[in-house]
């Protein structure tokens, strides 16, 4: 009986569970979501959570204990400059676990864990880039109609 034995072990040792979790939780950070199977989707929520809980408090120590966790440098920067600052209002529930569906290859139900808000980061900046592209076009088409009248 695993009576009091919490925590995923995803049929893996030790070492290889702790290399699993530091790359999925990097993943998710510098991607903002990442596709895995539901169990691991499930074991890495809570470390996601604690990397971002780590990022509102932002002191040395707590850059030191994220840097210790995470594989990148450019995982820890983004954490600590971008996604401290935007969760720093909401009091934990930074990640969401979405059922996609089953694997073709093995039948295994794959998951995609992503920072809540990240679909509202990602549509503002393709509405800041369509808004610019049409801004060109009307430059380029002012710069076109001035042309023909000289």
């Amino acid at each position: 009986m695993r009576h009091n034995k919490a925590g995923y072990k995803l049929k893996r040792n030790i070492g290889a569970r702790k290399a699993l979790f530091k790359g999925l939780v990097t993943s998710v950070i510098e991607h903002e979501r990442v596709v895995t199977t539901v169990p691991k989707a499930k074991a890495i929520k809570p470390l996601v959570d604690r990397m971002i809980t780590l990022a509102k408090r932002d002191t040395l120590h707590t850059r030191r204990q994220a840097a210790a966790f995470l594989e990148t440098p450019d995982a820890v920067k983004k954490l600590f400059d971008k996604l401290g600052t935007r969760f720093g209002q909401r009091n934990g529930g930074y990640t969401r676990v979405v059922r996609l569906g089953w694997r073709k290859g093995d039948g295994a139900e794959q998951a995609m864990v992503e920072l809540v808000g990240s679909e509202l980061v990602k549509r503002a900046a393709e509405r800041a880039k369509r808004r610019e592209e049409r801004m060109k076009a009307i430059q380029q088409g002012k710069e076109e109609g001035e042309e023909p009248s000289e």
